[in-house]
């Protein structure tokens, strides 16, 4: 057994075909774009590389059999409250179920981190923002991925903790019917709002989303900046953002909320494109892109994912989440556009945002973890601590 450290073509392809081999005995299994693993990669398209860089590798037997991969990386801007050493990370790790293979995989990683004055490794997570491929499947093996959600056979786990990773974090997800009539403090809250003046919810228009993503910075820079772990966000970054998605957005799933025209909270939602990449098998070329269009006109994807929700501080205590999801609710419900919501991750530090998940009726659909690793294992080990509310 010996690792190859990817920097050609052959091994660029082997890294993305070892994952898809060791996933396929699962049939909710979705495979990820090529070019879109390939893109952390690079350092033209992933903006992470300014502030830090990333190694990966694959593991092969003797006689070539590609088993296992792994990557690493450190990033100045990856901060975690609590933590007050430097601390790499490690992902997309793919692995045969054998212990050893995976502790030449993990060893590699954090030689590699040490040499970059590393003292602890979190994983898997991904080299750049925390909406992909973060954290590993421990529950929900039995239904198909969202679009950027990690997924991986059931035996990972083991892998991890035998070779000493610890919980650092788990990530819930939740879900609902699309129909589920909302809890009856939602249209109570709703009609308050609605008859005080000032107040008012809206979704976006395709045709003006330059006006929407300043909305867009204004209400997730209050409502996030609280939280040491995420940066303040431009709008020109957000109008980026929205050009990317705007070819699958739907204007009807995300919404505002103002009070004298000023932005105060927002519920951002998309289609799972997952329900279209899944017939693509990691290509995205024209053909591909002109059978997503057929899909998208035809209405083809019945699920909906959670993207962003946010309230600005002085405004979270008065019902607005109400008021914002219920406004959502009148208009999708009961069209037959959507039948399923499923919300994006949500870790166990968040327990605010947890308890929206579970007033809106939600129930447990997955359970990610990450996990980290110290390199001085003398060193005391600290969960995540819960968020702070301002």
């Amino acid at each position: 057994m010996h690792l190859i450290e990817v920097n050609d073509a052959a091994t660029k392809k082997e890294f993305l075909e070892v994952s898809a081999r060791l996933n396929q005995h699962n049939p909710a299994y979705i495979r990820p774009l090529n070019n879109e693993v390939e893109a952390v990669f690079d350092a033209e398209k992933n903006k992470q590389f300014k502030y830090g860089t990333a190694k990966r590798w694959i593991a092969e037997t003797d006689d070539g059999e590609v088993v296992g991969r792994i990557a690493a990386f450190t990033s100045s801007k990856y901060i975690n409250k609590g933590t007050d050493f430097p601390t790499g990370g490690i992902g997309f790790f793919d692995c045969i179920n054998d212990q050893a293979t995976a502790n030449l995989l993990f060893d590699t990683a954090k030689q590699w981190l040490q040499e970059q004055g590393m003292e602890a490794m979190d994983g898997p997570i991904n080299f750049g923002d925390r909406d992909k491929w973060w954290g590993l499947m421990v529950e929900g093996f039995d239904k198909e991925p969202m679009y950027g959600m990690s997924f991986n056979p059931d035996y990972y786990e083991s892998l991890f903790t035998t070779y000493g990773f610890q919980n650092y974090y788990n990530q819930y997800y939740y879900s609902m019917q699309v129909d589920d009539p909302l809890p009856p403090r939602f249209p109570e809250r709703h009609a308050k709002f609605k008859g005080k003046t000032g107040y008012e919810a809206k979704h976006v228009k395709l045709s003006e989303l330059d006006k929407y993503a300043g909305d867009f910075a204004t209400v997730y820079n209050a409502a996030w900046a609280q939280h040491g772990e995420n940066k303040e966000i431009t709008k020109e970054q957000v109008i980026k953002l929205f050009k990317t998605m705007k070819p699958i957005m739907d204007e009807r799933v995300v919404w505002f909320a103002y009070y004298k025209e000023e932005p105060i909270a927002m519920f951002i939602n998309i289609p799972d494109i997952n329900q279209y990449f899944k017939h693509f098998n990691g290509k995205f070329g024209i053909l591909q892109k002109l059978h997503l269009l057929w899909m998208k006109y035809t209405g083809a994807c019945k699920r909906l994912t959670g993207l962003a929700f946010g309230v600005v501080p002085k405004y979270q205590a008065l019902g607005i989440d109400s008021f914002l999801i219920y406004e959502c609710g009148l208009l999708i419900q009961n069209k037959g556009w959507y039948f399923e919501y499923e919300m994006g991750w949500a870790g166990d530090w968040n327990p605010k945002m947890l308890n929206i998940y579970k007033s809106l009726g939600g129930v447990p659909s997955r359970r990610m973890v990450t996990f980290r690793y110290l390199f001085d294992q003398n060193r005391a080990f600290e969960r995540h601590p819960e968020m702070e509310y301002k």
